[in-house]
């Protein structure tokens, strides 16, 4: 009981707003990169200069979004990463349950928002080529989620220690690896990393083919990478909670 009352205390209600706005804002900017990118070259979607499109939308949007919410909820901004602090005992439970609702609350929204306001524009879904299997897309997302979650982990570190990742660079590291994932898997998986991304615009896009593997990797990835940073990489630190000083968790 104690704990649900932390859980809804106002720290942590602003904590999700928190999740739930830079949420909305980086799924805005990339799904909205790639509605616009199909709107100017309808012939050919998936060309290069379109895939630097998306990918330069989507490691500015996580660089805003993980900055805007740093201080607030720890700027998660993913399910995967909130997942991935989980098994690194640095957010309880059920406080990620709530994170995850405003996580996809947020790219919901967001994929909604740009389907009633551009119309006749199809929302893109997060999809896998047909000559490709699903276990296939969900090892492709894994090791990227794992990147994303390891970059996370030694920024935040960095942080603690007062290292210069942890200011800008750190924020910018994490936009990098998810702009570098995209251009890495765009063809494949659509490089989402994020399954609050790939829940919403399935929703709003009307497909759902082939989702598991855009939870199952990216949360086996995230796991696998909080346990190797915290147990191998830098064993013996005391876990601290993301939202120590905000939250008591």
């Amino acid at each position: 009981m104690a704990s649900l009352e932390k859980c809804v205390s106002p720290n942590a209600l602003r904590a999700y707003l928190a999740e739930f706005i830079s949420t909305f804002i980086f799924v805005f900017a990339a799904v909205g990169a790639s509605i616009s990118t199909r709107k100017m070259m309808p012939d050919a979607p998936l060309e290069p200069a379109s895939l630097t499109a998306i990918a330069i939308a989507s490691a500015f949007g996580m660089v805003v979004a993980v900055y805007i919410a740093s201080n607030v909820s720890g700027g998660h901004v993913n399910p995967a990463v909130t997942f991935g602090m989980v098994v690194g005992g640095h957010i309880n439970i059920t406080m990620s349950i709530f994170y995850w609702i405003s996580q996809i609350l947020g790219s919901v929204m967001a994929c909604f928002l740009l389907k009633i306001t551009t119309v006749s524009q199809h929302i893109p879904t997060s999809a896998i080529p047909n000559d490709m299997t699903g276990v296939g897309a969900a090892i492709i997302e894994g090791v990227m989620t794992f990147a994303l979650v390891y970059t996370v982990y030694a920024a935040s570190a960095e942080s603690k220690r007062g290292g210069s990742l942890g200011g800008g660079v750190g924020f910018l590291a994490i936009g990098l690896i998810v702009g570098a994932n995209v251009l890495a898997s765009g063809p494949f998986t659509g490089g989402s990393m994020n399954p609050a991304y790939s829940f919403g615009s399935a929703l709003v896009g009307g497909s759902f083919k082939n989702h598991a593997a855009y939870w199952v990797g990216p949360f086996i990835g995230a796991g696998a990478a909080a346990t190797l940073y915290d147990n191998v990489v830098c064993p013996n630190q005391e876990p601290e909670a993301v939202l120590e000083d905000i939250v008591s968790i």
